[in-house]
C-alpha cells in the first residue's frame, strides 16, 4: 500500500514539499553561480551541496558506504599498561585469574577482544584468534596485519589443542568453548571471560582489564564518546531519524535499542523512528510502511545470502515507496562493523555517520 504523503513527510526536515523543492533549486543556482564566479572568491565558500555524499557503487539502489575505507590508522600505537606488579588480579565470569601485566602473546575467542586488542594498540601481540566465516578469516575494518594472524579455530567453537600450540601468556574470550571448557583454557594460560549481555562498552572495558590497560581504556572511551558528542554537533544529529534494517537470507530484522549500531547511533545523538525506540523485531514487507521509514535508512547483510535477499526486498514496490527511498537516502552499511561490539567498529561507525547521515546517493 503506498505510504501517504502525511506520512511519508513526517520524517523531512522540510514539512512543506514545495519549500524543499524551492531550496533544492536555491542549491543548484548558488552551485552555477559559484562555478562561475571563481575568481570572486565563491569557490571558498561552503553551502548545503558540500554535504552530499557522492557513491561509486550501490546495491539495488542503497548507496555503500565505506568502500574506500581507510584502515591504516585503525589500531593505533601500543598503549601502556597499569602501573603495578608483575601480575594483576581480574575478576571475571569464569572465576578470579592472576594475569601478567603487560602481557606478549595474547590468544582471543571473539572479534570483539581483536577488536579491543586494535583499540589499545596490542594487535601485533595477538599470538592466535578465531576466525570468521566467509573469505576473510578477520573483519575488514581492522586492516590488513590482522590476516597475518593464526587461526585457532572458527568464531563459536575454538580448539584448545591449537591455542596451546601457540604457548599464549593470556586468553581472552566471552564463553567458554565446548571442548573441555574454562578449565581446558585455564590450563594453558591465565584467561578471562567476560561473559555476554553485556553493554559494547562494558565489554571493551572487561578485556582492557585483562590486558591490564584499564586506564588506556577509560581515555579511549572518553576520546570517542567526545567524538561522538562532536560528530552530532556536526552533523545536526537530533534533527535525524535512522531506520537500521539488517536483512538475513529470509528475514528483515529491524535493530533495536539494545543493538551495537543502535548504541552508537545514540551516542552521536541520532534519533530512531517511533517504531524502533524498543528492542529488535522482525518485520516483513507489509510493515516496511510504518516500521522501516525513517529521514535515512541503513541497511545491512548477514552474509551473500542475506544480500540476495536484501536486494529482493530494497527492489520491492513497498520498499520503492518509502519516503527515504524516492528521496535517494538508503545506505548499504559494513555488517561485520555495525553488526558487531568494539570500540574500533564504533569509530568506524562515526566515520560511515559522516559521510552519510545528511548524504544523498547520486549514482
Amino acid at each position: 500500500m503506498p505510504v501517504s504523503a502525511r506520512e511519508r513527510t513526517r520524517f523531512r526536515r522540510t514539512a512543506e514539499p514545495g519549500a524543499r523543492a524551492r531550496s533544492r533549486g536555491i542549491v543548484a543556482v548558488a552551485t552555477l553561480l559559484c562555478a562561475a564566479m571563481l575568481a570572486a572568491g565563491c569557490a571558498d565558500k561552503a553551502d548545503d551541496a558540500s554535504t552530499i555524499i557522492r557513491t561509486t557503487t550501490n546495491i539495488a539502489g542503497a548507496g555503500v558506504v565505506g568502500a574506500d575505507r581507510d584502515t591504516a590508522t585503525a589500531c593505533p600505537t601500543p598503549s601502556a599498561p597499569d602501573p603495578g606488579g608483575a601480575t594483576r588480579t581480574v575478576t571475571h565470569t569464569a572465576g578470579v585469574t592472576e594475569v601478567p601485566a603487560d602481557p606478549q602473546r595474547i590468544v582471543v575467542l571473539t572479534s570483539s577482544a581483536l577488536d579491543a586488542a586494535c583499540a589499545l594498540g596490542l594487535w601485533e601481540r595477538v599470538a592466535g584468534a578465531v576466525t570468521l566465516d566467509g573469505n576473510r578469516p578477520q573483519p575488514m575494518y581492522l586492516g590488513y596485519g590482522v590476516l597475518e594472524v593464526p587461526s585457532v579455530g572458527p568464531i563459536g567453537h575454538p580448539d584448545p589443542a591449537r591455542v596451546a600450540e601457540l604457548k599464549p601468556d593470556l586468553i581472552l574470550g566471552d564463553i567458554a568453548p565446548a571442548a573441555g571448557g574454562y578449565e581446558a583454557l585455564e590450563q594453558i594460560a591465565p584467561t578471562v571471560l567476560i561473559g555476554a549481555g553485556g553493554s559494547w562498552q562494558s565489554d571493551f572495558a572487561a578485556y582492557a582489564a585483562g590486558m591490564n590497560r584499564a586506564d588506556a581504556a577509560t581515555a579511549a572511551l572518553r576520546s570517542y564518546l567526545t567524538e561522538a558528542h562532536d560528530l552530532g554537533d556536526d552533523l545536526n544529529a537530533t534533527q535525524s531519524q535512522a531506520s537500521v534494517l539488517r536483512f538475513t537470507p529470509d528475514t528483515i530484522q529491524v535493530q533495536g535499542t539494545e543493538t551495537f549500531a543502535a548504541q552508537v547511533l545514540s551516542d552521536v545523538g541520532v534519533q530512531r523512528p517511533t517504531a524502533q525506540r524498543a528492542e529488535s523485531f522482525e518485520i516483513d514487507s507489509a510493515d516496511l510502511a510504518t516500521k522501516a521509514e525513517g529521514d535515512i535508512i541503513y541497511v545491512m547483510f548477514a552474509g551473500p545470502d542475506g544480500e540476495e535477499y536484501g536486494k529482493q526486498v530494497l527492489r520491492s514496490t513497498d520498499f520503492e515507496e518509502l519516503g527515504a527511498a524516492t528521496d535517494r537516502r538508503v545506505f548499504a552499511v559494513d555488517d561485520k562493523i555495525w553488526h558487531t561490539t568494539g570500540l574500533t567498529a564504533a569509530r568506524a561507525v562515526l566515520t560511515d555517520l559522516r559521510n552519510s547521515l545528511n548524504g544523498y546517493v547520486t549514482d
